[in-house]
């Protein structure tokens, strides 16, 4: 099993170093993607990729323009193939996670090769309420469209993926460009009966951190992703159904 590091940025130029020096300190080679960031994060990962004269490699990809998170996660993932990879790692560059649980996926990965392991948040009192409840109406959404609820948390940005699964999903995703890209693979991947390993790990927000979110370009995308999900659950129901059936004996 070999896993590469794969890290979307967008204006973290703050966080990325210690992120990227993280994950190289696990032993991991790294993969930047650099969604269309301004001048001073550019500089710093030139930095960073400057800097990596030893150990695990350093890649830098880098879009022109921002395409959004989800375009630059799947760059990742076709670049790690191409660095001879089985999984990918995906970390977000902002460090809300703790990536001293980066020990505990790879292990999971290791027992489970063939499965998803999936970040499950757990928050400290710097969680914005409003942040953490709202996630739920996406959590009850991915259990309508799986029919199970073996996906605990579809929108954590901190989970190991085996590649050749979700390689293989890549060009259903096309549309699934920013804020739906982490939910929408998720579901996709349950869907074709990739197992899915849940793992807690720990989020904090820092009081100066960055978010992407736009309040109605990304809610009216979630909700388009909803939709498509819930009609291509209905496409599937006799499959869903005889599989939750199976595992309930």
């Amino acid at each position: 099993m070999k896993v590469v590091a794969v890290v979307p940025v967008f204006n973290h130029g703050a966080t990325v170093g210690a992120v990227v020096d993280t994950l190289r300190g696990h032993g991991l080679p790294v993969v930047l993607v650099d969604d269309g960031s301004d001048a001073a994060t550019a500089r710093t990962l030139d930095v960073l990729v400057a800097g990596a004269v030893s150990g695990p490699p350093l890649a830098l990809l880098r879009h022109p323009e921002n395409r959004g998170k989800g375009e630059a996660v799947m760059a990742g993932f076709r670049h790690a193939h191409e660095m001879d990879a089985s999984h990918a790692l995906q970390v977000d560059a902002d460090g809300q996670h703790d990536l001293a649980a980066v020990p505990d996926f790879l292990r999971a990965a290791t027992q489970n090769p063939a499965a998803v392991i999936a970040g499950c948040p757990r928050y400290d009192a710097s969680v914005p309420r409003g942040r953490k409840y709202a996630r739920y109406l996406t959590h009850v959404w991915v259990w309508i469209n799986t029919l199970s609820m073996r996906i605990v948390d579809s929108m954590c940005g901190f989970r190991l993926y085996p590649l050749a699964p979700t390689l293989a999903l890549l060009p259903a995703l096309s549309h699934a460009q920013r804020m739906d890209f982490d939910t929408e693979i998720l579901v996709r991947l349950d869907w074709d009966g990739v197992p899915i390993v849940n793992l807690p790990v720990a989020v904090r927000y820092p009081p100066d951190g960055i978010s992407h979110f736009r309040l109605w370009r990304d809610n009216l995308r979630i909700c388009a992703m909803h939709a498509r999900l819930f009609f291509g659950m209905l496409r599937r129901l006799p499959r869903l159904l005889f599989r939750h059936f199976q595992a309930a004996r």
